[in-house]
């Protein structure tokens, strides 16, 4: 009797073409047997996929198995080799000047030490900041005319004070001064009455302008010119559209000039005025050659009798260099406070 095999045991030809066919598709049966999951995300990388270049995993995350880590990018600063070169020789320069400066025995460092707050020098530093202050307010005052008057629509307010600024910024301060000194010359006498007939009151010239006189009515001539283009810079720069919005208001001229235009072309008068304050501060040594004892003129008086020359002008050096970082320093906070409105937060 012959033996029949189970049905289960024997596979037939129709399971084993199946088996076969599912062996033989690569990674067929890794994807029978590997749970389906849900459908990745739009845009995701497909499963098992490489890193995208320049994507780093995230922090403290460990790769997934089959993934290949992508190592963090080093960042390697700038090198700047010709910079701390450049830096290093300055440096070496500046030891270099500190180092003459302290050692040099022509210096007299304990001269200038003992000249540098005795009274003579003191009255002088004092006289040179009473002309700075004065001849600055003055000058800003002529020169803010003058800029109003070169920039109305009458033609002889606008002629003369061109030419007023074309005469005094082309001639040089020293000659002015010496031309204002010597001012008797031409006029022995000035007075006053009508033109063309009697005068009812004459003075001598030598007794009007004395010295002091003479400094302050020439440098403030002279720095009026300068001013009244500085003011002029700053009224131009405030913008047209602020000006109409002001006559829109009815506001009259002299209100739209002192509450909307000046507020706002302060910012671009400021650092120039700034700059001619310190340059007038320095420019009143000038005023030592007509005898007017400013601290320069009085550091000069005291080496003409001791003939320590480089002390004595070290001296007035430092005194200048002073006054011009306090100056500096209030010009900044100036600045501020006319910026106000103009930086960002």
């Amino acid at each position: 009797m012959p033996f029949d095999a189970p049905a289960s045991d024997a596979p037939t030809s129709d399971t084993r073409a199946t088996h076969g066919a599912r062996d033989s598709a690569p990674g067929a049966r890794d994807s029978a047997d590997r749970p389906q999951g849900p459908p990745p995300e739009p845009g995701a990388p497909e499963p098992g996929a490489p890193p995208e270049p320049g994507k780093q995993p995230e922090p403290g995350k460990q790769p997934e198995p089959g993934k290949q880590a992508v190592p963090a990018l080093r960042i390697v600063p700038v090198r700047r080799t010709g910079q701390w070169i450049a830096a290093l020789f300055v440096l070496l320069l500046l030891a270099m000047a500190v180092n003459s400066l302290a050692r040099n025995k022509a210096f007299q460092w304990d001269v200038v030490a003992d000249y540098f707050t005795t009274s003579a020098v003191l009255r002088g530093l004092g006289l040179t900041l009473w002309l700075t202050a004065l001849v600055m307010v003055l000058g800003f005052v002529l020169g803010t005319l003058l800029a109003l008057g070169r920039m109305s629509s009458n033609p002889v307010l606008s002629w003369v004070s061109s030419g007023y600024i074309w005469f005094f910024r082309s001639t040089p301060i020293l000659v002015q001064l010496l031309f204002w000194f010597n001012i008797g010359a031409l006029y022995p006498q000035l007075g006053l009455g009508i033109p063309f007939g009697p005068e009812f009151v004459t003075v001598k010239t030598v007794n009007l302008l004395g010295p002091v006189t003479v400094a302050v009515l020439g440098l403030t001539l002279h720095e009026a010119a300068y001013a009244a283009e500085v003011v002029r810079g700053g009224l131009l720069s405030v913008d047209r559209g602020q000006i109409e919005a002001a006559q829109s208001l009815g506001l009259s001229p002299w209100r739209r000039l002192r509450r909307i235009v000046l507020p706002q072309a302060m910012r671009a008068i400021v650092p120039p005025a700034g700059n001619m304050l310190i340059g007038a501060l320095k420019g009143t040594s000038i005023v030592s050659v007509i005898a007017v004892q400013d601290l320069l003129y009085s550091v000069q008086l005291v080496y003409h009798r001791t003939y320590q020359v480089i002390p004595l002008l070290l001296v007035a050096t430092i005194w200048y260099a002073l006054v011009t970082s306090v100056l500096s320093v209030g010009q900044h906070y100036v600045e501020k406070h006319y910026a106000r409105g103009a930086e960002r937060s």
